[in-house]
């Protein structure tokens, strides 16, 4: 520890008692048994899986092509089977299916969704363009002339074409310059226009579809497709947190200041400890109040989950979360979780480094207080610009001391310390057996990645190194 105060500009600290709301256990405690996941690589097997059957649904209703008008056409409908087929896979990635949340992470389906989003709205504008140009090719008309037809001769097409530009639209809102531009509420109910895009784009699929037209066991499988994802949606987001709202009927206990701007809310109701929550797991929280009832916003629990309570820690970045300051004690709360990998299930070796950066801390306590390990197994870097910025240090030095493990606080900024204490060097030089860990990371985005390409450089395998991120 010294070696790396050294180094970084570590700030030695004394044990303090913790706060009465907070009670750190002992790490060797009993650790809630990890549920399965799946794994990233058997869901990406499935998806493209399914690809190749709307491919192959292509390819069997296709006796033959010949002419410009009928390849441009057939191109069409082949970016238009995949476009109805990516849309489907865009909603059960964010359907908040429990074995995909636990196996891959929010922030890597985030991701999934964002990359297939755009593809998927490429293949709708492609499906468009080329059908309108096929058509017009074979009726040896001009495309305008060709669209008005389409537009008004052929069944749904004109509410595919609401369809199709209700997915552009969402597509351009959520553009990461359009979303640096917008609220994150204004953003999220933009993005519910989906659910009326896809049931327009649907019913346009089964109307002028080649493929479905006189195809019924075609019709049969791609509805059962639809439903099924429309069904894990309904329950997932909607049936599984009414349940769990009526039966463990969670209300605000306390809100405690942590810090500038930082709040902890410690959350009670019964039968909480039938939750399957692991530490470095998230919820959508719901808070039943006036102003903030009409949105939910994902918090990480940070402190292990006990049976009567739990907590999470906000820092107020917005309006939203700076409301939750003034919670009052018996505000219902409707919650929906828990969410995230970022678990101790993901651990693969028997010492674990816990880097963080900010707010990022909440997740990252909850674990530095719950892993399970011997002394010295487990360390926390906790990195922060300010002193003030610091949240849970008494809590942190406290579990420390009780557990044994080591916790460093890098205060500062580069131009202050003089270097960037959390580069592939500064790590390597201060933690030798740098590779022999797991590396759990949380902060702020920018953070993230600085750290994870850091921890390439110094070779540490990607299986070893996790992280979750909530920017949308």
């Amino acid at each position: 520890m010294r070696e790396l105060a050294a180094h970084a500009g570590y700030s030695p600290m004394t044990a303090v008692a913790d706060p009465p709301q907070v009670r750190p256990v002992a790490a060797s405690g009993p650790a809630r048994p990890a549920q399965p996941g799946a794994h990233p690589v058997a869901v990406l097997a499935v998806i493209l899986a399914g690809a190749a059957a709307a491919l192959g649904l292509w390819w069997q209703d296709t006796p033959s092509i010949s002419g410009l008008g009928d390849w441009l056409t057939n191109a069409g409908r082949i970016t238009g089977l995949l476009a109805g087929y990516g849309v489907v896979v865009l909603v059960a990635l964010m359907a908040r299916i429990p074995p995909l949340e636990r196996g891959i992470g929010a922030d890597k389906l985030a991701r999934w969704h964002a990359k297939g989003g755009r593809y998927t709205v490429s293949l709708i504008v492609a499906h468009a363009l080329l059908i309108i140009w096929g058509y017009a090719v074979a009726a040896h008309t001009d495309v305008v002339s060709q669209t008005a037809t389409l537009l008004t001769s052929y069944p749904d097409v004109l509410m595919a074409t609401v369809g199709g530009l209700l997915f552009v639209g969402v597509g351009l809102v959520s553009a990461r310059a359009a979303r640096r531009r917008m609220r994150y509420e204004t953003w999220y109910y933009l993005h519910l226009y989906t659910y009326l895009a896809i049931a327009l784009a649907f019913s346009h699929q089964f109307s002028t579809g080649a493929d479905f037209m006189h195809n019924r066991p075609a019709r049969g499988a791609w509805s059962v497709l639809y439903l099924a994802v429309a069904a894990a949606v309904l329950w997932h987001r909607f049936v599984t947190p009414v349940r769990h709202a009526m039966r463990h009927r969670m209300r605000v206990a306390g809100v405690y200041r942590e810090g500038p701007g930082v709040v902890s809310i410690v959350l009670t109701g019964t039968h909480l400890e039938q939750l399957p929550t692991q530490s470095g797991q998230f919820f959508r929280w719901r808070f039943l109040t006036r102003g903030l009832w009409w949105t939910s916003s994902p918090y990480s629990l940070s402190a292990a989950p006990r049976g009567d309570h739990l907590r999470i820690t906000v820092k107020a970045l917005g309006q939203h979360s700076a409301e939750l300051a003034r919670l009052r004690p018996g505000t219902r709360v409707f919650a929906e979780g828990p969410y995230g990998a970022m678990t101790a299930a993901r651990r693969s070796r028997r010492k674990v480094l816990l880097i963080a950066g900010g707010i990022g801390i909440t997740p990252l306590r909850a674990l530095f207080e719950s892993l399970p390990g011997r002394p010295d197994d487990v360390r926390l870097i906790y990195r922060a610009s300010r002193d003030s910025d610091v949240v849970f240090r008494d809590e942190l030095t406290t579990i420390a001391a009780a557990r044994g493990a080591q916790v460093h606080f890098v205060l500062g900024s580069r131009a202050e310390l003089g270097h960037d204490p959390l580069s592939a060097t500064a790590l390597t030089m201060n933690i030798p057996d740098l590779r022999a860990h797991d590396v759990y990371v949380c902060g702020p985005d920018a953070m993230i990645r600085s750290v994870v390409s850091a921890l390439r450089q110094a070779r540490v395998p990607r299986r070893q190194v996790h992280h979750e991120s909530f920017e949308f």
